[in-house]
């Protein structure tokens, strides 16, 4: 949950809000009456975008000042059906759901529950890392930096795609996740510690982090159409199915919505454009919820607010996949509280994505300018995202208009090219002629790693099958690829995510381990079997 973007990255003319309702609330950005003039043509523009990267459903909303300026969906919210996406289609925004849980932590600051520089081990004395160094001197701050060590989604496969884990069992495996960084030396996304930063809130706040939710800050701003997880959706609302691209080839809906219980801090919320239009209004007026004179109120402290939106951990600036992508390299990238940081053009930006199965999303704020626009869609395709945001920043920053469409397409095009190139080199490679050293059920048996747990392989009549006990959907057929190493087909296809199983043998031809790699360089990195040390376990 963590961006999904390993693949990049109505009826009516352009229509404007009506006034918010004063019954609704005090918090409700007002509207306005006018877009930007290089926004006459964003209905093309989005339409564009989802031909492009065959999305299904799109929608977005932009603010500025305090007004809403366009709140609209476009699309449908299945494939195969007529809903449209609306402006109240609700989404899962996944690691958008990182801000709500930073907010709270600094709201609990603020309320003198906790500090941000207090120790972990401090509300939590059952926390441990692998390292105790890093156990001991973990701070809160920590938890929302992606600082800690930890390699790129390093424990992901805990509650990815889903799992039978519960929250704080998910937590206390972290102390045999492998550290493969220096503490606080560099940046390295993760999901994990903010599953743990949601177990402090509910620690310091006596509330479950869904009660938090609900009454200190969804409530409070009037956030109607989000739900804490999937779980939470009602009947009668309206949200959308995810898609993917069996195969990374075509794309289908996803049969059920999926749900991170376990780490409902790191991704879990499902909201539409129309409450998340609510989110960017308080967040671009420092804190303090819209409204009037004596009904003015603050959601967090300004000391608090700045420092969600301060680097704590900085990030290299790397060079865009292809020329096009050029203009976009921003001078500078680091990781507040929460929050990416960057510039664009001379200005701040705010900003953070989400990736969700079968869904992605984008939110970006340029302060100085009073500005915010989000972007949900029912794919998995970031050029969707990027593509709208950035002709919206343009049209805000007056720029000249770009295709975005177009260069983040170009963009698609080279990572689809590298991974084909990717696989023929395997291909060149591999010695097709070869045999397993094992009969098939020598094979066979449960294999244990520290951190996640068991892995079985099972002999049948067709061959082995491999199957991650605490994981429903991840079962799969083993297929030869050359001597002691098989793939894992997944049975479910849209996970994109076919592994090397490879089988270490001694010696005397006795299995002493098996690592696995993710085949494909599109594969999301929160696959992340490359940390799993899986060893036989003995029959007793």
């Amino acid at each position: 949950m963590t961006p999904r973007l390993s693949a990049c990255l109505l009826v009516l003319p352009l229509l404007l809000v009506a006034p918010v309702s004063a019954q609704e609330t005090a918090s409700a950005p007002t509207a306005a009456t006018a877009l930007p003039a290089q926004l006459a043509d964003f209905d093309a523009y989005v339409e564009s975008a989802r031909k492009r990267f065959d999305v299904p459903g799109i929608a977005v909303a932009i603010v500025k000042d305090g007004h809403v300026v366009l709140e609209k969906g476009w699309g449908v919210r299945k494939m195969g059906t007529n809903e449209p996406v609306t402006a109240h289609t609700q989404f899962a925004i996944a690691s958008n759901t990182k801000a709500f849980t930073s907010m709270a932590i600094s709201m609990l600051a603020d309320d003198g529950k906790l500090s941000l520089d207090d120790r972990v081990i401090d509300h939590l004395p059952w926390f441990r890392m692998s390292d105790p160094y890093i156990t001991h001197e973990m701070r809160v701050r920590d938890l929302l930096a992606h600082r800690s060590g930890l390699s790129l989604g390093a424990g992901d496969l805990l509650y990815w795609p889903g799992t039978t884990y519960t929250g704080r069992e998910v937590a206390e495996r972290l102390k045999n996740v492998p550290i493969n960084g220096s503490f606080r030396g560099q940046y390295a996304y993760d999901n994990i510690l903010f599953g743990v930063a949601q177990l402090v809130v509910e620690q310091a706040s006596g509330q479950s982090f869904q009660s938090f939710l609900d009454t200190r800050i969804l409530g409070p701003l009037g956030m109607k159409e989000t739900r804490y997880n999937s779980d939470f959706l009602k009947p009668g609302d309206e949200f959308a199915t995810g898609h993917a691209a069996l195969d990374f080839k075509d794309v289908r809906p996803l049969a059920a919505p999926m749900t991170w219980s376990n780490v409902a801090g790191a991704g879990g919320i499902y909201s539409s454009v129309h409450d998340m239009a609510r989110w960017m209004d308080v967040q671009l007026a420092g804190g303090i919820i819209s409204g009037s004179g004596d009904d003015a109120k603050r959601l967090v402290s300004d000391k608090r607010h700045d420092a969600q939106w301060q680097v704590v951990t900085p990030i290299p600036v790397s060079k865009p996949s292809v020329p096009q992508l050029e203009p976009l390299k921003p001078n500078f990238a680091g990781y507040g509280e929460g929050w990416f940081l960057s510039d664009y053009r001379g200005h701040k930006l705010v900003w953070h994505t989400g990736g969700w199965p079968g869904m992605v999303s984008k939110v970006t704020m340029i302060p100085d300018l009073g500005v915010g626009v989000v972007v949900l869609t029912n794919a998995e395709m970031g050029g969707a995202f990027n593509s709208i945001t950035y002709r919206v920043l343009d049209a805000y920053t007056g720029a000249s208009k770009t295709d975005w469409v177009a260069a983040y397409g170009a963009a698609l095009d080279k990572s689809r090219g590298d991974a084909d190139e990717g696989w023929k080199k395997h291909l060149a490679q591999r010695e097709a002629a070869s045999k397993p050293s094992l009969p098939l059920a020598k094979y066979a048996g449960t294999y244990r790693d520290p951190w996640y747990g068991d892995v079985v392989v099972e002999r049948d009549a067709k061959g082995l099958r491999l199957r991650f006990t605490r994981t429903p959907e991840l079962v799969g057929r083993l297929e030869h690829w050359q001597h002691d190493s098989f793939i894992v087909r997944w049975d479910q296809r849209w996970l994109n995510a076919d592994a090397f199983v490879d089988f270490d043998l001694d010696h005397d031809g006795v299995i002493q381990g098996v690592r696995m790699q993710p085949v494909s360089p599109l594969t999301d990195f929160s696959f992340d079997f490359q940390d799993l040390r899986l060893a036989p376990v003995a029959t007793p």
